[in-house]
């Protein structure tokens, strides 16, 4: 009896370490794939710097306006000025529709009707 018991004892534990060398190589592949996922992430982040450090670049006004004076002929850009912008009280804002009105009885439901 007291050979059986060592027997499933030195079993169970050999199953046990197999299950935790096995446990061991998932959990160093997942943390390996984790680094990756944060190197990519970093260096997306570092494209999109770049990307909004050209954006910046190419939208500097000197240079918009120089573009727009070399296809004046073409594209007929001119330079914006304060007499291109209007004051509030110049909108004309659209008139309210009067034809909105309700005749007869609106049946309305809440959440007791639905239940």
């Amino acid at each position: 009896m007291r050979t059986l018991f060592c027997l499933v004892t030195a079993i169970a534990v050999m199953s046990l370490a197999y299950w935790a060398y096995g446990e061991n190589y998932r959990t160093q592949a997942s943390l390996d794939q984790a680094r990756n996922v944060g190197r990519q992430i970093t260096a997306q982040r570092e494209r999109l710097a770049v990307l909004r450090a050209e954006w910046a670049y190419q939208n500097r006004p000197d240079r918009l306006r120089d573009l727009a004076e070399l296809n004046f002929d073409s594209l007929g850009l001119l330079p914006m000025t304060p007499e291109h912008f209007g004051k509030v009280d110049q909108i004309t804002y659209p008139l309210p529709k009067d034809d909105l009105t309700i005749e007869g009885t609106v049946e309305v439901s809440n959440m007791e009707d639905l239940q």
